[in-house]
């Protein structure tokens, strides 16, 4: 009993220690609001690891990747055995590898590996780090540590989490080696497992895009559409599958304007890109 009484007691006293400002700030972020909640976190006097990691995140989706980077060290140095802040600190370097010149790049993106790897290694069951170090090997070449093979060894690890994800992943590894009839079927089985996830419909419209079966994928499309009308990943992905192919520009715009009305989680805000997109289609 007297364990008990003592349990209790730390865990009111840890939700008292809470920092409001901390959680309006996070609150803030969930809504997509990066300014406001950067605001409430710099006025923050005490900073532990979870305000630099909020802070990063921040900085991260208002695209100040030098910033994020620097606020992610500084929740590694504090908490380093949180897989959540190593993986926000191999994405910050992910990004500056995309847009550094060819001198730095493969600089960041050998840290990318090296801290997505940190972040699998403390939490295997961090499904985000496992899938964003699955595409690190999937896309970088082998002497920055990518290589096919090291991507097939963290299907099973992914599956272990999540079986729809394993879908996607081995949808992916068919797809990079030609085998297109494995790669739609494991698609279509991501569908099957996760009927009510427009997502996963999309995912299918696409890859069929992608091989010229332009009917199939239209098809596809109006299914994701009619699941869920107002999905920020259907709306996205559609304008811009279109915007790629240069045809229907007006249908573009609109799907671009509803996505830019519709609530968005952080995962799914492409709105910064989305507004560059609508200004050009503007001047079409």
């Amino acid at each position: 009993m007297l364990k008990l009484w003592v349990a209790l007691v730390l865990l009111v006293s840890a939700v008292w220690a809470a920092d409001p400002g901390l959680e309006r700030a996070r609150l803030l972020y969930e809504k997509a609001d990066y300014a406001g909640s950067l605001r409430l976190l710099e006025s923050l006097k005490e900073r532990g690891a979870g305000v630099w990691n909020l802070l990063g995140r921040n900085q991260f989706m208002m695209e100040d990747y030098r910033k994020a980077t620097e606020a992610f060290e500084r929740a590694t140095a504090l908490e380093p055995g949180n897989s959540e802040h190593w993986l926000w600190l191999g994405r910050s370097y992910g990004r500056r590898a995309e847009l550094a010149s060819v001198f730095l790049a493969p600089g960041y993106a050998s840290k990318t590996r090296q801290h997505l790897e940190r972040a699998v290694a403390l939490d295997g069951r961090n499904i985000e780090a496992l899938n964003d170090l699955f595409e690190y090997y999937m896309q970088a070449p082998g002497f920055l540590g990518g290589g096919l093979e090291k991507a097939q060894g963290l299907v099973e690890k992914i599956g272990a989490v999540d079986p729809v994800e394993r879908c996607w992943a081995n949808a992916r590894l068919a797809e990079e080696r030609k085998d297109y009839r494995a790669a739609e079927a494991q698609l279509r089985r991501g569908m099957e497992l996760a009927p009510r996830d427009a997502g996963r419909v999309v995912d299918l419209a696409k890859f069929l895009a992608r091989r010229g079966r332009g009917q199939e994928s239209e098809s596809v499309f109006e299914q994701a559409r009619k699941l869920e009308p107002n999905s920020p990943v259907y709306l996205w992905e559609r304008a811009n599958l279109l915007i790629e192919q240069k045809r229907e520009p007006g249908e573009a715009r609109r799907l671009l304007e509803q996505y830019l009305s519709v609530a968005v989680k952080p995962e799914d805000d492409h709105k910064s890109e989305a507004r560059r997109l609508l200004g050009r289609l503007k001047g079409i």
